[in-house]
Formats: C-alpha cells, sequence, structure tokens
C-alpha cells in the first residue's frame, strides 16, 4: 500500500518538460555555489528559479530512516559510446543519450547524460560521500529519473572515473567529443538495493517532480582521480533540504 501510493503521488505530479531540463544545462553563470549567486540566493536570481525557495519536494535530502516495501528491479540496459565531455561552468557533464536506459517496473527511462558533485549532494544518516555521480534519465513523456552514485574515496581504481579524469577540460567550454568509448556499466555497483523518493532538480530552476534512485553500495574512487575533479570543482553540492510530509522507500 505504500509503495501504491507512492506511485499515486508521483502520476499525480505534473510531467516535466524537456524545456526545464534545457534550462537546468543551459544557465551558464548566472547562479553559482558560492556567494552572491549561492543557493541561498537562487530564487531571488530569476523568477524561473522560484521554487528554489519556495518548493516543499526539493532535493537533495538527508536519508535518516525509510520505509521498506515491494520495489520493482533497477534493470539498466547500458553499452559503450564514445566519449562526449564538457565543463559546463557547474559540473563536468558527460553526454550519453546513446547509452541505452533504465526500466524500473514498466517504465523505461532514457539515459541523458550524467555528471559529478563533490562532495555528494544526497547524505545517508547525515553523512556525504566524497563525490557522487548522477545518471539523468527521461521517460518518453519527459518524466525525469535520476540514479545516484555514491563514491568513497579508496585505493580500488574505478576504471571509468580513472579514465575520465585524463580528459576533464580545465575550463569552462565547448562539448567535447573524443574518439575513446567508455562503458557506464563501470559505474555501477554489483548490488542494486536503492533508496526512492520524489524530490527535484538539485541546480536551478530546482524543477520538482523528479524520481530519485540512490544506489545503497557505494563505488571506489581514487585519492589521485578524486584530487582531479575537486580542482575544478571543490565544492558544487546544494545544501540538504527538508524532506517534510515526503516518506523516503527502500528496496530491503
Amino acid at each position: 500500500m505504500l509503495y501504491k501510493r507512492f506511485v499515486l503521488v508521483l502520476a499525480a505530479t505534473l510531467g516535466l518538460q524537456i524545456s526545464a531540463f534545457a534550462k537546468e544545462e543551459t544557465s551558464g553563470d548566472h547562479w553559482g555555489y558560492t556567494g552572491k549567486t549561492g543557493p541561498a540566493h537562487w530564487a531571488d536570481l530569476s523568477k524561473e528559479y522560484a521554487v528554489c525557495h519556495d518548493g516543499h519536494h526539493q532535493s537533495p535530502v538527508n536519508i535518516t530512516k525509510s520505509v521498506k516495501a515491494q520495489l520493482p528491479p533497477l534493470e539498466f540496459n547500458y553499452h559503450s559510446i564514445p566519449l562526449v565531455i564538457e565543463n559546463n561552468g557547474h559540473t563536468i557533464k558527460i553526454t550519453a543519450d546513446k547509452a541505452g536506459d533504465l526500466k524500473i517496473g514498466g517504465t523505461t527511462y532514457h539515459l541523458m547524460q550524467f555528471h559529478t558533485h563533490q562532495p555528494s549532494d544526497e547524505a545517508i544518516n547525515g553523512k556525504r560521500a566524497a563525490m557522487v555521480v548522477h545518471l539523468v534519465h527521461q521517460d518518453d513523456n519527459n518524466h525525469l529519473a535520476v540514479v545516484s552514485v555514491l563514491l568513497d574515496e579508496s585505493k580500488t581504481t574505478n576504471p571509468l572515473l580513472e579514465k575520465l579524469a585524463k580528459f576533464l577540460p580545465k575550463r569552462p567550454s565547448e562539448v567535447q567529443p573524443h574518439q575513446e568509448k567508455i562503458d557506464i556499466n563501470q559505474l555501477l555497483p554489483t548490488e542494486k538495493d536503492y533508496y526512492t523518493f520524489e524530490g527535484s532538480l538539485t541546480t536551478p530552476p530546482c524543477t520538482e517532480g523528479v524520481k530519485w534512485i540512490i544506489l545503497k553500495q557505494h563505488m571506489p574512487i581514487t585519492a589521485t582521480d578524486l584530487i582531479q575533479y575537486q580542482k575544478l570543482y571543490p565544492r558544487n553540492a546544494r545544501p540538504l533540504q527538508p524532506l517534510n510530509d515526503r516518506e523516503v522507500f527502500s528496496s530491503n
């Protein structure tokens, strides 16, 4: 019943439009993470960002408790693609619209892109991971589903993150295509247990109605690779937002 109620809430939420997703990606340097353009002032920078302040289902959140539910398994169907990478002034973003999809129950979400935050936007019991990769998906009705892969500093190498670290654009620039191929499956943990809740984009315009999926098993990143990302964006994580009336559901 709890999961059914969660599905009904999502179904009642207005579908996200592609234009809102595009604005998040192309809003330039009008907003940032510090000073007068930082998160506390996002809603003041544009009328389109009002929900960053007024919204009640904002992300990221601190997960301290959850409700066990019979959630559908995550079926990832990714394949290798040529690397297309960008430093967009806010994060490192990799275009992945040819990489495959994610099936959750009867809904298929197409992978659009993935990007990084240091430290992780989301927190588990008050603790943020060293970094997070957000895999952004969209279904045929323009609803978004974001999968969070939390990364802990480790001596173990992640082959994809290591490869990406070699191609990081040092300054905000145009999209950079490379002949090098990447396998996004290398980002995914073996176990696919997850938390899920309704939230928002973690950057302006902070649009709500986003299905969030936080994978419980963390993945490694070496200190050497982590430093390469931190040199560009030492802290591009939004402050934690109130959970309000939402429930977090757990797959086990």
